[in-house]
């Protein structure tokens, strides 16, 4: 009998550092004409640990109203056959997910474990049943899998011989990096055996003329961070759970993060890569060129490919140089127009130095004001209908705080800005960075919560949000906000509790209209276990068959991170 997997899908929470160190007079006066803009405050130096959850620890208040929803598995076991596993909960932004195990998939039996034990030798194999409940749980506890299995490959020639032999016996596998993604795809969905990355972190060289780093894919985010910081480069990748997470498993998914205005995709900042083909092969593309125009660029594949192609065992990355300079501004514009218009000037007048554009709209400040213990309205004592962030990072404090400045001087006298602040010091920063990154947070306490991940274009973003609100009357709130310089709406329906009725008006509408706008489902969460299955919304018949023709070739057997990514109806 096929075994069915409930998986149920949660509402997501965003959130993400900002690092500063304070460099002008704490007690400058505002200036006379524009209150704050006479003042300033500098370059990275110390985490937002207040806020900030840590991916290994246990999970923030935040996120305990969650935890009533989260069941367990019914029933456990090495042999699937016959059984059914479940985590049976209440849906948060999508209905639940039901899933059929692959009956080619073959079952680990006591041969498997002394093969493995003979490739990783003995303690690299993990079978301690603590340490499996946390690698088969992704850290927002919203999926859970059921692997008796955890090998921790040292070398890519490591790698090589358990995908040789995976693919020999058809065992699924599922490549972990530090297990912090949104959407399931780091975790098992039945008992996939679980190849973790982790043992794999050595930087393999930096080059300080050209800033190219190369580096094994288990290397931690925030270790290449420190690594680069005190070679006086930086990563063009910055995540909230850079404590956590790992850099294969950043390209893998195609990270977005807190960089993407300045850097952009990883897409654009991976040179090369080395990478694991579902038989054992080793693909060298650990090119360290700029330029490289012999035949297709194959490492785009496996970038946001999500470990369903190949394991990423190496990359080698561009980084920029250390900037000294940074500067925050909190606006308030009057309409989304503004917004829009005050982008496309920023982008004009202040150029290379843009380093963050982030919008919300009331509705989202008045719920960071309500449920959040000690925020404070930066622009008192009116509310206005949006608000818009703007950081600048550079080289020259006194230039770019002089540019900055001129630039809100002159766009509060057309009207573009109806009032502002500029940062006076680091906890006037933090407290600027903690109303947008805690409007999840203000969500999550206000009561139940739908949230969605879209990129649109930028004039039509606030569109949805406002075509929501019609369409759902006093029924709900709904809260629009994200990174308007990525064109990345985060649109969240806020109501008292959960509403499958009002569910029912929103999906799959969200998904219709997103898609009738030419935008995509996923902004920067990737698609994983979750929207696997709702591809068609961003991508063409024709496409979809395409990538589905791409993971045969190359990966028959359909072994690597099965049921993610692709539609289940198609791969299997």
């Amino acid at each position: 009998m096929k075994t069915k997997n409930y998986i149920t899908t949660y509402c997501l929470f965003k959130c993400s550092s900002r690092y500063l160190v304070h460099r002008s007079n704490s007690n400058s006066q505002y200036s006379s004409q524009f209150p704050g803009f006479r003042c300033q405050f500098s370059r990275t130096s110390r985490p937002l640990e207040t806020f900030l959850p840590d991916p290994k620890r246990n999970l923030p208040s935040v996120v305990h109203p969650l935890r009533e929803y989260i069941g367990r598995d019914l029933t456990s076991a090495s042999n699937f056959s016959g059984h059914t596993h479940r985590i049976p909960c209440r849906f948060f932004g999508s209905a639940p997910i039901v899933m059929q195990r692959n009956p080619m998939f073959s079952t680990i039996n006591a041969d498997d474990i002394t093969k493995f034990k003979e490739i990783l030798g003995e303690k690299n194999v993990v079978q301690d049943e603590e340490v499996l409940l946390a690698a088969n749980t992704d850290w927002m506890q919203k999926y859970k899998g059921s692997s008796n299995l955890l090998l921790q490959p040292r070398t890519t020639e490591e790698v090589s011989q358990i995908l040789k032999y995976c693919n020999s016996r058809c065992l699924a596998v599922v490549p972990q990096g530090g297990n912090t993604g949104l959407v399931g795809g780091s975790v098992p969905v039945f008992d996939e055996v679980i190849i973790n990355m982790g043992s794999m972190k050595n930087i393999i060289s930096f080059d300080k003329v050209s800033g190219i780093l190369v580096c094994e894919a288990g290397c931690i985010l925030e270790n290449l961070v420190s690594f680069l910081d005190n070679q006086g480069f930086v990563m063009p990748l910055d995540l909230g759970a850079k404590g956590s997470c790992q850099i294969g498993g950043n390209v893998s998914t195609n990270a977005g993060g807190l960089r993407f205005v300045r850097y952009g995709s990883l897409h654009g900042n991976v040179l090369g890569l080395e990478a694991v083909l579902a038989n054992g092969t080793v693909l060298d593309m650990l090119g360290t060129l700029r330029k490289d125009n012999t035949g297709y660029d194959l490492k785009h594949l496996f970038i946001g490919s999500e470990g369903s192609l190949g394991i990423i065992s190496k990359v080698s990355i561009l980084t920029p140089p250390k900037l000294s300079s940074v500067n925050l501004a909190f606006l308030a514009c009057k309409d989304y127009v503004s917004c829009q218009n005050l982008l496309l000037e920023a982008k004009r007048k202040l150029g290379n130095i843009l380093s963050a554009f982030e919008f919300l709209d009331s509705h989202s400040m008045d719920l960071v004001l309500n449920h959040l213990e000690g925020v404070r309205n930066p622009l008192p004592p009116s509310m206005h209908n949006f608000y818009v962030l703007i950081e600048t990072t550079g080289s020259d404090q006194s230039y770019d705080k002089e540019k900055l400045e001129a630039f809100l001087l002159r766009y509060m006298e057309v009207g573009l800005i109806s009032d502002g602040v500029l940062a006076q010091d680091i906890n006037q920063a933090f407290s600027f960075w903690r109303i947008r990154e805690g409007v999840p947070e203000a969500l999550m306490k206000a009561g139940a919560v739908y949230k969605y991940d879209l990129s649109l274009p930028i004039e039509k973003m606030y569109d949805l949000v406002e075509e929501m609100r019609m369409r759902l009357g006093p029924a709900a709130k709904v809260v629009g906000y994200g990174h308007l310089g990525d064109g990345n709406l985060h649109l969240n329906i806020s109501l008292p509790e959960y509403d499958d009725t009002v569910l029912g008006q929103v999906e799959p509408f969200v998904y219709e209209w997103t898609s009738k706008h030419r935008g995509s489902i996923s902004a920067e969460h990737g698609l994983g276990l979750m929207k696997a299955n709702k591809i068609h919304y961003s991508k063409s018949t024709e496409s979809v068959h395409l990538m589905v023709s791409i993971k045969k070739l190359l990966d028959p057997n359909g072994i690597l991170n099965p049921y993610k990514v692709l539609p289940s109806s198609l791969t299997s």
